[in-house]
């Protein structure tokens, strides 16, 4: 069986300089997890932003501690992550550049002008308003000029880091850059290293532009179901047009994104449930340094430092451990295969069914979705009471055979699977993708 990835994001800014990030990574592969995954580390432009890159072949010097020469401080790094056991996949930005980096000036034919032949600084919408990072310059990948000595450098990047040793790249904004750039990049870096992965940002853009970018070589995408209530149909119907194409990876939070403990007050198994649901419903799932912990303050791309570690507010390595540790024992949750939604008569219980891409091997997962009441799961009479079908509770840990308790107890904000279903309640032979009816 291949195992979907677990990724522990490893947020340069908070764990400090290179040689500190190894008890991070220890931490990470004690989880179970598979994966690190580094936010920028070049050095960055005068705003201090990790995602206004200077100079793509510098370590930025908050990240490096004044010792060794900072690329050897960054090869100590991905050495000891392989001892370790782990992948190290590295963001790769390639849609801007800071504004004041030397590449402005050395290829200006690269960055995309206005009218009065200005360099564009890229922004986007909040709300009604329209926001302008103006600490970035727009590269012109679609349109320059000097277009193929552009993408000759964006390809030997990658190269680059990939050699030193690399086994994953995020890239950012990843349907804001032409296909046909990363078909070219994709694939030179797969035929000298064929064990590297591609991670695409997709998030915020259009179902087509998803589909477009999915269809380039990548090997995974980022979904949105961190966002989903459980209810709207949306994320049912994101999933049921991906899934056949690219498997998706979940997470509970980001470094995007306010931490879930501080949006939930606090609530510990709620903020645990939903780290069990992303882990159960995409191949993939991801969460930030210190969501273990509890952390609430949120993460910065520039004013993060590692001066703002927290006190855990509680330690979830334990149950981390455990749901990381079931997701790698069964297929269902390793793949994007179909998916199932089933009514289970109470409006605070939502359940579904997954199923391996094949069709073999099923699990229903069943969530209260109330923070303050436990709940009788009734199993589905389809399902029978058949006496070698286990149950577990992700969120206590408890487990048992389906005999033994019938009907299930769920506690608040608890997750819980039933595995393995039968053959015979299996879709049919060749079917992908999620049933949202």
């Amino acid at each position: 069986m291949s195992e979907g990835p677990r990724i522990y994001n490893l947020f340069p800014l908070l764990a400090g300089p290179l040689p500190c990030w190894a008890s991070h990574m220890e931490r990470a592969a004690a989880m179970g997890f598979t994966w690190i995954y580094v936010n920028p580390f070049s050095q960055a432009g005068y705003s201090g932003s990790l995602y206004s890159v200077k100079d793509y072949s510098a370590i930025d010097p908050r990240f490096t501690d004044g010792g060794a020469a900072p690329m050897d401080q960054l090869r100590g790094m991905l050495e000891e992550a392989s001892r370790l056991g782990l992948a190290v996949m590295m963001d790769l930005v390639i849609n801007h550049t800071a504004f004041d980096s030397p590449l402005v000036h050395q290829h200006p034919g690269w960055y995309r002008r206005d009218r009065d032949g200005q360099i564009v600084h890229p922004g986007a919408m909040d709300g009604k308003t329209r926001v302008v990072w103006r600490d970035l310059a727009e590269v012109d990948n679609a349109g320059s000029p000097d277009r193929e000595a552009l993408w000759t450098y964006w390809r030997n990047l990658a190269l680059h880091y990939a050699g030193l040793g690399f086994r994953g790249f995020r890239c950012d904004a990843a349907y804001q850059v032409p296909a046909d750039l990363w078909k070219e990049l994709i694939g030179a870096v797969k035929a000298r290293h064929p064990d590297v992965l591609f991670f695409a940002e997709t998030l915020g853009c259009t179902p087509e532009q998803t589909l477009e970018t999915a269809g380039t070589g990548f090997d995974f995408l980022f979904n949105s179901s961190k966002w989903w209530n459980f209810r709207d149909s949306w994320c049912l119907e994101q999933y049921a047009a991906t899934a056949p194409v690219l498997p998706s990876v979940s997470f509970p939070e980001s470094h995007d994104t306010p931490r879930l403990a501080a949006e939930l007050d606090g609530d510990r198994q709620a903020v645990l449930q939903r780290y069990a649901f992303a882990a159960t419903f995409s191949a993939g799932v991801m969460m930030p340094m210190g969501f273990e912990y509890g952390f609430r303050n949120r993460l910065h791309v520039v004013t993060t430092s590692p001066q703002d570690w927290e006190a855990p507010h509680w330690d979830l390595t334990g149950a981390i451990t455990t749901i990381n540790r079931t997701k790698a024992a069964h297929r269902p949750f390793n793949e994007d295969g179909p998916l199932h939604p089933i009514d289970l008569g109470d409006p605070r219980l939502f359940g579904f069914q997954k199923w391996t891409r094949d069709g073999r091997e099923g699990i229903l997962v069943v969530l209260n979705l109330d923070r303050t009441a436990g709940s009788r799961v009734p199993v589905p009479s389809h399902l029978g009471t058949d006496p070698w079908l286990s149950w577990t509770d992700l969120v206590s840990a408890a487990s048992g055979l389906l005999s033994d308790l019938v009907p299930l107890e769920l506690a608040p904000s608890g997750i819980l699977i039933l595995h393995p279903l039968s053959g015979g309640d299996a879709p049919p032979a060749g079917a992908e993708g999620a049933d949202t009816g």
